[in-house]
């Protein structure tokens, strides 16, 4: 998109005078009275971005450019655990009944695909795969199974995701990697590559931080795919070019910076795509982050989850999951549920959040932020890059350690009141209690599990303050 033009070309405006950043500057620092105007009113965020008062087209010397693989309509995204196929087919169905647009299905073990997917309209909802198990035969079975639907699936493949998370490989290195090359080299038209990088910011990285792990981390594959792995050796490059990748990503509370976020994310994905010669555009999935999600006064996670869904439409999200208000504590339930679900109804079909395709474009401050937590990801990338790679980093525990430290950060400006969450650090309601409602374990689990390497731990903001509390109710 062009620069915005100056009033001057607009019929209705020629009466007023153009105003350069150099006059708004000198205006505000009149009204200032002698205060200075840099310790005033510059903000320094936790990633390193002076965040000035005021953004002018003066500030850019180039018109902006497109954001690559921009989608025309975002859709809405309910999650269902799939425990018992009948209950989720009939919570599924329902949920489409009452205006989910995709489904996601969470599993930790195999299940019938036709208990669960009976009567699904397979050509209007796409589905969405979480499985936290690698199988070759269960895939193949996925495969066979949608061949014949007509289907949209995303598959969401994330090795290297679950060995940050977990520590480990489902089997081990040369095993998962065999697997995954094998459902790519008759599949590669398939979205089965998913890259989570909800990890990173629930377990409390900057910005810029998810923004340059999730390029290292998308890096690891397409490296491999291209120079290592069986199907480079057996596969035309020009079909290992087909190759798709589906980012899952975590939205958090600072509202433009989570919007240039995701404009930042496709920008750099676009540019390292085009590096290997791949399709330039990915599909981005967003849920809200569980890092400021609170057990007391949990009423005000639902003004949470809403801004940060905004912050996912408004950013280019394909596709957004909201989370439920009482999801870290209850366990699933159908009126959490569909309070998630309304509230995007609300945003897509009530606040018009569906009206505008990229509607950021051209805002001078979302712009600015955009190419700066770019180009400071990029950089950090490419320091990444030159110490070895993502994989290698991981295995050093140099990625654990810049995450916690970034973390650790976070939770003293919390601590200090600086980082204010409503009814737990801030305007906190002494007579609330929730011990008797608890249904899950809402807390950090620590397993004495043997691990190759220290997984990313998330963790919640209000953790230590909620134990505290509960241990005096």
């Amino acid at each position: 998109m062009s620069k915005v033009q100056n009033t001057q070309s607009f019929d209705g405006f020629t009466d007023f005078n153009e105003v350069s950043a150099k006059q708004w500057k000198q205006k505000i620092q009149v009204d200032l009275k002698g205060a200075d105007y840099n310790e005033t009113l510059v903000w320094n965020s936790p990633e390193g971005i002076h965040v000035k008062p005021f953004y002018h087209q003066d500030d850019f010397k180039e018109d902006f450019q497109n954001i690559p693989g921009q989608p025309k309509a975002w859709r809405i995204v309910q999650k269902i655990f799939v425990d018992n196929e009948e209950i989720a087919n009939s919570i599924a169905l329902d949920a489409i009944k009452r205006g989910a647009e995709a489904i996601v299905f969470k599993a930790t073990k195999k299940f019938n695909l036709q208990a669960l997917f009976n009567n699904f309209p397979f050509e209007n909802i796409p589905i969405y795969f979480q499985l936290n198990f690698l199988s070759k035969n269960f895939y193949t079975e996925l495969f066979t199974f949608f061949s014949t639907k007509n289907a949209t699936v995303f598959y969401n493949i994330d090795l290297l995701g679950n060995l940050a998370k977990t520590g480990n490989w489902y089997q081990n290195l040369n095993s998962d990697h065999e697997i995954l090359d094998t459902l790519l080299k008759v599949n590669l038209k398939e979205n089965i590559i998913g890259v989570d990088l909800s990890l990173y910011q629930n377990a409390g990285a900057t910005v810029v931080q998810q923004l340059a792990y999730a390029m290292a981390h998308v890096n690891e594959y397409l490296n491999h795919l291209f120079s290592q792995s069986a199907v480079s050796k057996t596969v035309e490059k020009d079909a290992i070019k087909e190759v798709k990748i589906t980012f899952n990503l975590a939205v958090g509370s600072n509202y433009f910076f989570e919007i240039a976020k995701i404009r930042a994310l496709r920008k750099l994905f676009a540019t390292l795509a085009k590096e290997y010669g791949i399709n330039e555009t990915c599909h981005i999935i967003a849920t809200p982050s569980k890092r400021n999600k609170t057990l007391y006064d949990y009423n005000v996670n639902l003004l949470r989850s809403t801004t940060e869904c905004m912050s996912a439409i408004l950013g280019g999200a394909d596709a957004v999951c909201n989370m439920p208000y009482d999801e870290i504590f209850h366990k699933r339930n159908e009126f959490g549920d569909r309070i998630a679900r309304n509230q995007l109804l609300i945003l897509k079909h009530e606040s018009y959040f569906n009206a505008v395709s990229n509607p950021a474009d051209g805002a001078y401050y979302i712009e600015s932020l955009t190419d700066e937590l770019a180009e400071k990801a990029l950089q950090i990338f490419k320091d990444i890059e030159k110490g070895g790679g993502f994989l290698q980093l991981l295995k050093e525990g140099t990625i654990q350690k810049k995450i916690k430290e970034s973390a650790d950060k976070e939770e003293q400006l919390f601590e200090s009141g600086e980082v204010k969450l409503l009814g737990t650090n801030y305007h906190p309601n002494q007579n609330d209690k929730i011990k008797n409602d608890l249904e899950l374990f809402p807390f950090v689990k620590r397993k004495p599990v043997k691990t190759i390497i220290a997984p990313i731990v998330e963790k919640r903001l209000a953790e230590n303050v909620e134990q505290q509390r509960l241990s005096n109710e």
